[in-house]
């Protein structure tokens, strides 16, 4: 016999984990299914303690750029207090038991071990049945991407994971991808005195967002002295002794004591069931109405959507999916004025279309830019005021449909800009706004200045 529950959550990440713990909030019987830990990527591997080796790092780059405006330093990194730091105040050394009981504090049961969906509302848990009379939420988050390159199914290349989990900087660092996780981790670590070397098959870095910013980001990192190849593609991997060995299409061979692959993120369907509910376990991700609804009582949340492997989305869409279930009213999902920011030095934030984007949406587009070192704050900033700002217009409908800000607090500048995105504020009334002086975004005002075809 099945055991009778109201709603099975799959995958207690942070899109899981805030529906089920919402649910549970409101009165139902949750079941939380995780076969990992529960908060999921986010907390253990990826935005949190990534953050802290950045910080780390930005700590040491600020103390460099001290002599010829504050004096002079002596600087000597040390791993040792990252390590101790993602261990001890991050990932409780990768326990989950706070966030497990913040679950079941709320009432909510969670089961340990992979769910499989056996029919409509029906999901089976290493062997034990559960039905769901609301429905079912899938949050089963995304794994890496590992390129099919000749040779590196057998090596021991570190992921995002072993990465994080590093109790010391290695003497040399190779990156395959140079997406947002490849260059935060690799400036991170060169910070501390790895050298790193990063490939990329695209044309330039963070290849997602507008060349402007991926420029500016390659010219700060080998001025740090980070190796770039870009446009460039690996076609064999090899590990022999304590060295690994890239070999690009050229014939030129890359080492290093260390390999990281970050080379993208996907969704993984396998064994989950999907066929018992009339979808595709080979698609790339599940299509959803715009209130997550993926089949008749089954929910789709977080990287499994296709949205983006952003703890944002998978936030905002967990109360998208509550509030469905729940009855309660509320607007379905609107990805116009996605944000996103990748946390390197100098900081990219950008939210809504590029400008490539656009152009193939067949917008009339205007774009305009500024210079950060340009600005009266960038110029009083000095040392490490790399950056600029973009604007993607509609001209057709005279609003912003994207803006990318990097530089200094970059993520933080791209705020008023994600607003305005969201809300279609008028791009004149953006003209006539009055912009605190002197602030990092008060370059907006510039950058709408320069808006032309």
């Amino acid at each position: 016999m099945a055991e009778q529950v109201d709603v099975v959550v799959i995958g207690m990440g942070p899109g899981g984990e805030h529906v089920a713990g919402r649910l549970a909030d409101a009165g139902l019987r949750v079941l939380g299914v995780e076969a990992e830990l529960v908060g999921g990527e986010c907390p253990y591997w990826a935005c949190v303690p990534s953050k802290m080796m950045i910080r780390a790092g930005n700590l040491l780059a600020e103390a460099r750029r001290v002599p010829g405006m504050a004096g002079s330093v002596q600087l000597t990194p040390d791993w040792a207090p990252v390590a101790a730091r993602i261990r001890d105040e991050a990932t409780d050394d990768w326990n989950d038991q706070v966030a497990a009981d913040r679950f079941t504090d709320k009432g909510g049961l969670l089961a340990r071990g992979r769910g499989r969906l056996a029919g409509p509302g029906r999901v089976e848990v290493d062997g034990e049945l559960y039905e769901a009379r609301h429905g079912v939420v899938i949050a089963t988050g995304s794994k890496p991407q590992i390129p099919p390159v000749p040779g590196l199914d057998a090596v021991p290349y570190w992921t995002n994971r072993d990465a994080i989990a590093a109790k010391e900087a290695p003497a040399s660092l190779l990156v395959l991808g140079g997406g947002a996780i490849g260059v935060e981790l690799a400036q991170a670590f060169g910070r501390f005195g790895s050298r790193v070397t990063v490939v990329e098959a695209m044309d330039g870095l963070v290849p997602a967002e507008e060349p402007e910013a991926g420029e500016l980001l390659a010219g700060i990192l080998r001025d740090e002295g980070i190796d770039l190849r870009t446009g460039a593609r690996a076609t064999q991997v090899r590990h022999e002794g304590d060295v690994f060995t890239v070999v690009l299409e050229d014939g030129t061979e890359l080492t290093g004591h260390q390999l990281l692959v970050a080379t993208g993120r996907r969704a993984d369907f396998s064994g989950l069931g999907l066929e018992t509910v009339g979808l595709d376990p080979a698609a790339k991700a599940l299509k959803t109405d715009r209130h997550l609804l993926a089949a008749p009582g089954l929910w789709a949340v977080g990287d499994v959507t296709g949205h983006g492997a952003f703890t944002h989305v998978a936030m905002y869409e967990a109360e998208i999916v509550a509030r469905a279930v729940l009855g309660e009213p509320g607007p379905g999902a609107d990805y116009r004025a996605l944000p996103r920011v990748t946390f390197t030095d100098p900081e990219i934030g950008a939210v809504g279309l590029t400008e490539r984007q656009a152009r193939e949406k067949g917008l009339q587009v205007r774009t305009g830019l500024s210079k950060v070192p340009s600005s009266a704050r960038g110029w009083i900033h000095k040392a490490g005021n790399d950056g600029l700002v973009k604007l993607v217009e509609d001209a057709g409908r005279g609003v912003l449909v994207g803006a990318t800000t990097a530089g200094p607090m970059g993520g933080e500048v791209m705020y008023g800009l994600a607003v305005a995105v969201q809300a279609e504020v008028p791009v004149e009334a953006l003209r006539h706004m009055i912009y605190a002086y002197p602030t990092f975004h008060r370059g907006v005002e510039d950058a709408l200045a320069d808006l032309r075809h």
